[in-house]
């Protein structure tokens, strides 16, 4: 037996949930007919449902027809409780589309058609109320062909007679239909499943009139799906049964999912969560059947489970992307005097707990509950529900748009933090993206330059925060963030300073980027009698509404369009009020869009991006043993690494790029070409690199005259010493055992080397995380050794000496740190890769054996 799961939406008051009832009817799952009307339909079981007559939770049922066995969920119809509808698409297979047939495709209806094309879902549509006046099959049909799909094709009647319209919507099917003169039930199927054909029917659910065909038409055109056989799981819905059981709502897309089952997850905060599976039930309605097991393409409800949140992925699945649809209006939340405000914030909790898009805000300054939802008719049930629920009155006072913030422009953000004893670079790339998109998480930066667990460190950090933009503090959308640069110390870097770096990165690209304030749009469908037409227009551009033009429709005009949400949202009084209550009008959320009036806002708002210190632009850099704070806007002139952007000035594909610094790293390149690069991406060096070069003599090198100074003194080699030992990895190996041996087997080396090239070699260590430490300085041999004092780096302190002793003495470093390489060379010294040394190093040690084997 298949099993098919299938979620029925629809535009509010299309019939949707009279469809279920009947399919549920026809199907044997029910004995008896419910109505919404009546208050006594299956799937309405909440008593604010039955009061009001429209769904405002998800509900499931089951119901078997010949081998298939189908799970149904019916969805919220009504634009405020959309987001529970987007939540449900996650996990069905095939959908529902009901459509009105006397008011055809609607402002939500599009809507709908959007998530589902989203989504990928295959879709069948049923067009009800066709019993009732004014509903033409022609005229819907073409309706539905222009306004949601040429594919669209009438499957009402014989089967025979569907083949040749199907033929038409794609080249395999129409093929297949020229060979043979028809086309078989699988190539239709599999046309169905790939969103090629959208069958349509015509009908009336309350007559029962195509409901027996169309239950048919599913059984034959669906097709059970193959999942894997590890475990997995798409959390969409959590509820609470009468008893208080909290049940986490799951399709298992993977494996089996067993009584008593011990499970492992993270919740929404990160924390690892180990919960132990108490009861598996499979709901119809209020009424439910348990079960020792669920397989893969079941949808349950699982007790025992805490943590858990809509679009959670468990196991081998993954977590949802960010909902398209989100609430667009903030409302401040008024109590009873003798109710406890956290008290009453941590009920609250609860039902955020159920709807992830009911954001519960809280205000510490103000000691304020603020809500984020959909619109008004969601606070009358809201009231409702916290009433019967919690048994107190609320209101919603000072409602006020949700705003949305992006950029115009691409920047590169920088955050650097290194307070005594830490230390994190990290740049990211923000670019804009298209409306709708969200938010974009990527990496392009090399894993020889920054470690893997790093990165991936680094976006759990972008990914689990909400950031917020500059111009009102309201959170951003529609940006692709990558990260492109990363540096970390060998010793100091600890798990929270990426965090640091990354909040601060983000921040800093957002206040050097061109903000640009959005605010939510309704789609909407205002239909008047005619002669309203002109006061709707005026209303329309009063409001800043974009508008089509004004469609005829009998006695009617129907106007279809785009508007802000801030203007139109209790334009619907004003309507009954002009039309004496012929008028309608229907809204649809149209997503984000450049606010209207974006100065007053901002103005009104009055943020302070300044002095919003949890959300710092800022840095933190280190200098003699302190750190020290940078303003955002002065950043890119202390960062450690340089921007890709500059970088990326050239023609150069990204990958030759990378290659071409990779080889100037790694590889003996001439200290002139690492010059070049050190000037292209610090900018001219104004200042002597050293005294020396006052006295130059002319060499030929490759055929050319190159100028090279003419230096005083011994030749100096410092050497980073533990920056060799972890380069070379036979002293690695040493140290992950015991770093005091590698390091003697270091100096031993350093000894045989320095009598080898008869240079002054210095040799640094670093003592950075010694506590009271002092600089020490002893001779071994004929090197000699430097121990760094407290919160001093061997880096720091070989750039300081290499840059007094490059005035006067040919100064050579050995390090395997590019960028400690990079301004070494502006120091001028030069240098050499730990690679390049260790072949040195080698070759010396070759020479001295046949020394003394020639003895």
């Amino acid at each position: 037996m298949k099993n098919v799961i299938i979620g029925i939406t629809a535009h509010v008051d299309s019939g949707k949930t009279t469809l279920a009832e009947a399919m549920l009817y026809t199907s044997g799952a029910i004995r008896s007919l419910g109505r919404v009307d009546r208050g006594n339909s299956t799937l309405d079981t909440n008593s604010i449902e039955r009061e009001r007559g429209i769904t405002i939770f998800s509900s499931q049922a089951e119901f078997t027809v010949d081998d298939t066995m189908f799970t149904l969920l019916d969805t919220p119809g009504h634009v405020d409780f959309s987001a529970e509808t987007e939540r449900t698409m996650q996990v069905i297979d095939y959908a529902v589309l009901v459509i009105s047939g006397t008011d055809g495709v609607q402002s939500h209806t599009t809507t709908l058609w959007k998530l589902l094309r989203k989504y990928n879902i295959p879709v069948f549509v049923f067009v009800n109320k066709m019993d009732l006046i004014g509903a033409d099959k022609a005229h819907l049909i073409d309706r539905l062909r222009k306004e949601l799909s040429d594919r669209c094709v009438d499957f009402t009647g014989d089967f025979d007679n569907i083949d040749e319209d199907c033929a038409t919507c794609c080249e395999e099917l129409m093929e297949q239909f020229i060979e043979t003169g028809s086309l078989s039930k699988e190539s239709i199927s599999a046309a169905i499943e790939n969103r090629q054909i959208f069958p349509c029917f015509f009908g009336s659910a309350l007559k029962m009139q195509g409901v027996e065909e169309f239950i048919s038409v599913l059984c034959r055109y669906t097709s059970g799906k193959a999942y894997g056989e590890s475990f997995g799981a798409k959390v969409y819905k959590i509820s609470y049964d009468a008893k208080g059981s909290r049940l986490t709502h799951m399709k298992i897309t993977g494996g089996v999912l067993k009584m008593r089952d011990d499970m492992s997850y993270s919740d929404q905060d990160g924390n690892v969560v180990n919960a132990k599976v108490s009861s598996i039930r499979f709901y119809t309605g209020e009424k439910f059947r348990t079960s020792e097991s669920a397989e893969a393409g079941m949808v349950c409800a699982v007790t025992g489970l805490t943590g858990t949140y809509a679009g959670q992925g468990i196991g081998a699945e993954n977590d949802s992307d960010e909902a398209a649809l989100e609430p667009v209006m903030t409302y401040r939340v008024s109590l009873p005097e003798d109710k406890n405000v956290y008290e009453a914030l941590k009920e609250l909790r609860i039902l955020e707990d159920q709807d992830p898009q009911l954001h519960i805000l809280w205000n510490e300054q103000n000691r304020e509950i603020h809500i984020q939802l959909m619109g008004a008719v969601q606070t009358e049930v809201l009231t409702k529900l916290i009433a019967d629920k919690f048994g107190f009155d609320i209101q919603f006072m000072d409602g006020a748009v949700t705003y949305r913030e992006t950029i115009r422009d691409t920047v590169e953000g920088v955050g650097h933090y290194e307070p005594l004893r830490h230390y994190a670079e990290a740049h990211i790339l923000l670019e804009p993206l298209p409306q709708g998109s969200g938010i974009v998480i990527d990496t392009v930066c090399p894993e020889d330059e920054l470690d893997r667990n790093w990165q991936r460190l680094i976006l759990t950090h972008v990914k689990e925060k909400t950031h917020l933009g500059v111009l009102t503090g309201s959170p951003v959308t529609d940006i692709k963030m990558t990260l492109v640069k990363g540096k970390a110390h060998l010793k100091h870097t600890e798990g929270g300073d990426f965090r640091q770096a990354t909040y601060r990165a983000i921040r800093q690209g957002l206040r050097m980027a061109e903000s640009v304030l959005l605010e939510p749009y309704y789609d909407y469908e205002l239909e008047v009698p005619t002669e309203n037409v002109g006061r709707a227009i005026s209303d329309l551009q009063r409001m800043c509404a974009s508008f089509d033009t004004p469609e005829t429709i009998g006695e009617s005009s129907v106007i279809r369009g785009s508007a802000p949400v801030a203007e139109m949202n209790s334009y619907q009084a004003d309507i009954i009020a002009y039309t004496h209550g012929k008028g309608k009008l229907s809204l649809s959320l149209g997503g984000y869009k450049e606010c209207h009036n974006a100065d007053e806002v901002i103005s009104s708002i009055g943020y302070s991006a300044d002095n919003d210190t949890e959300n710092s632009a800022d840095s933190v850099f280190c200098s003699h043993g302190a750190g020290y704070l940078v303003k955002w806007n002065e950043v890119y002139d202390h960062m450690h690494l340089p921007l890709s952007l500059d970088e990326n000035e050239d023609d150069e594909a990204p990958e030759a790029r990378k290659n071409k610094a990779q080889r100037f790293i790694e590889k003996a390149v001439s200290d002139e070409e690492l010059m070049e690069i050190f000037e292209r991406t610090y900018g001219k060096i104004n200042r002597d690199p050293h005294k020396a070069f006052k006295k130059t003599k002319a060499v030929s090198i490759d055929d050319k005259k190159v100028r090279l100074p003419k230096y005083e003194g011994p030749d100096y080699l410092l050497v980073d010493g533990y920056n060799i030992i972890f380069a070379w990895d036979d002293l690695k190996k040493i140290a992950g055992d015991n770093l005091d041996a590698a390091r003697g087997e270091l100096i031993n080396r350093m000894c045989n080397y320095q009598g080898y090239a008869g240079c002054e070699l210095i040799l640094v260590f670093d003592a950075y995380r010694v506590k009271g430490k002092h600089r020490e300085v002893e001779k071994y041999c004929n090197i000699n050794i430097v121990y760094t004092k407290e919160s001093e780096t061997a880096d720091s302190y070989i750039e300081r000496v290499s840059h007094e002793l490059s005035k006067k003495h040919k100064v050579r470093v050995a390090t395997s740190d590019g960028l400690e390489q990079m301004i070494i060379l502006g120091n001028g010294a030069m240098r050499i890769s730990a690679t390049e040394f260790r072949k040195r190093y080698e070759a010396a040690e070759v020479s001295i054996k046949e020394f003394i084997d020639s003895m």
